[in-house]
């Protein structure tokens, strides 16, 4: 990437600022990917991003006043531009409702050194191993599509309160589809990784193998309420949703599920009679993520003015109690509770919990395994209920073995309820969410058993 050092444009776009305070973020990126379908690579590629967030605050008789601007820019002047546009345009606007005082801080050890770079050699072990599993696949008449990637964010944060923050998060993923060489017959795997050390394409085909073999044999099956076992994907797939949902604010304004009848939020009602605890630590091992805050612009779970706030591990649900929501802190004030800003990052355990998830399947004397759900979409804020599909791959259950696969469905459940109703948990392992993945690729969760989920009519896709 061409242009000025990520420091220099932010020390010269806080440098042109004619606000009051001004906050620059730049964001250098690269990313590395691989694509295949047909057992055969079909592309790669390697890009460069340089993203440049520009917020500006003025004061006024009416109160603090903020505009916040973000695009592409690699040059000083074009962060100029940005810092330009974005003070004319907090001029011209009215008193920010989120307004407080920005974080005062210093500067990191690591402020200018370069940003950190990805490559295509980031592929250079997992590479060889798809072409294994490629022939592998073919011998036994089975055909894999996929993608793959890699990127590395390095950002830098300053303000002209004296913050000057960096931050290097990698971040990747892994894809994987399966068909039978007739295509009747699909499964997925994925997972999510910093730097591929630890994906084996080998075992994920193994795996994408052995579901295969499960649909040789299929059972039509109607809508009902089934004993289903939810893998760590599914789980993370429900869980992210209700922790995008979890803003303190609109709980308190009575517009969510965390809202308590009568006005405030559920903070401190008990959830679930399980020990289950949810997370977010910018330091959980292998799932690191930025420990301060970085916000390009302001709504109801983040705020601008909460730039380089220092985030710590804070627990949203601890031994079944709601003990936080996502706030910024100006909706801390508002609510009466403490400041915590979501984290990128998200787990939940369930205390004494030690199967794995093959354990939990062969406890089940007769139900439903999924793999994971799509197309997840809210149907009523005030329960958090979701509807979605079934996809690649649902599969019968019988004295603890699976038996075949079955036809897919849609369900519609709340993640809160199932809180309290599994009544079987693994162990918490990293996860990655089929539908939220590509956004929140952070987390780790356990399989749940859920004596009861509703399955809600049967679905054609497939």
């Amino acid at each position: 990437m061409s242009g000025s050092s990520p420091y220099d444009l932010v020390e010269q776009g806080l440098a042109v600022s004619k606000s009051d305070d001004c906050i620059v973020i730049v964001n250098r990126s690269t990313s590395a990917n691989l694509r295949w379908a047909n057992n055969t690579l079909t592309t790669n590629g390697l890009m460069t991003g340089s993203q440049v967030s520009a917020i500006s605050i003025v004061g006024g008789a009416s109160g603090m006043a903020s505009a916040a601007l973000s695009r592409s820019a690699s040059t000083v002047e074009e962060v100029r531009d940005l810092v330009a546009a974005a003070d004319e345009a907090a001029r011209l606007a009215g008193p920010a409702e989120d307004a407080v005082p920005l974080v005062d801080g210093d500067q990191d050890s690591d402020w200018e050194d370069p940003p950190e770079p990805t490559s295509i050699a980031v592929f250079d072990v997992f590479a060889p191993a798809l072409g294994e599993a490629f022939a592998r696949a073919r011998s036994a008449d089975r055909l894999l599509y996929g993608y793959v990637e890699h990127t590395v964010d390095t950002l830098y944060l300053g303000s002209s309160r004296g913050m000057r923050r960096r931050h290097v998060q990698p971040t990747g993923h892994v894809g994987i589809t399966g068909k039978s060489g007739d295509l009747t017959r699909s499964a997925w795997v994925g997972q999510a990784t910093r730097d591929f050390a630890d994906v084996d394409a080998l075992a994920l085909g193994a795996e994408l193998d052995r579901r295969l073999g499960w649909a040789e044999r299929t059972v039509a099956l109607p809508a009902g309420r089934y004993d289903t076992v939810l893998p760590p994907t599914a789980v993370a797939d429900l869980l992210i949703y209700a922790y995008w949902t979890s803003a303190a604010r609109d709980a308190h304004e009575g517009q969510t599920v965390y809202s308590k009848p009568g006005g405030g939020t559920r903070v401190g009602e008990r959830l679930s009679t399980r020990p289950v605890t949810v997370f977010s630590d910018p330091a959980y091992p292998g799932l690191e993520a930025a420990p301060f805050v970085i916000a390009a612009s302001s709504s109801s779970l983040t705020s601008v003015f909460d730039n380089g706030l220092g985030l710590q591990r804070t627990d949203w649900i601890a031994d079944g109690v709601l003990s936080a929501l996502g706030q910024t802190r100006h909706s801390a004030e508002v609510t009466g509770l403490s400041a915590t800003p979501l984290i990128d990052n998200l787990a939940m355990t369930v205390a004494g919990a030690d199967q794995d998830l093959e354990q939990v399947v062969a406890g089940m004397d007769s139900g439903l395994l999924l793999t994971c759900l799509w197309y997840i979409r809210e149907v009523d804020p005030q329960t958090l209920l979701l509807t979605g599909l079934t996809r690649d791959g649902v599969y019968r259950v019988e004295k603890g073995e699976v038996t075949g696969a079955v036809n897919n469905f849609r369900f519609n459940e709340s993640p809160i309820d199932l809180f309290d109703r599994f009544d079987v948990a693994s162990e918490t392992v990293p996860s990655f969410s089929r539908e939220w993945g590509d956004y929140f690729p952070r987390t780790a969760t356990p399989a749940l058993r859920v004596p009861d989920f509703n399955m809600s009519s049967v679905s054609q896709a497939n």
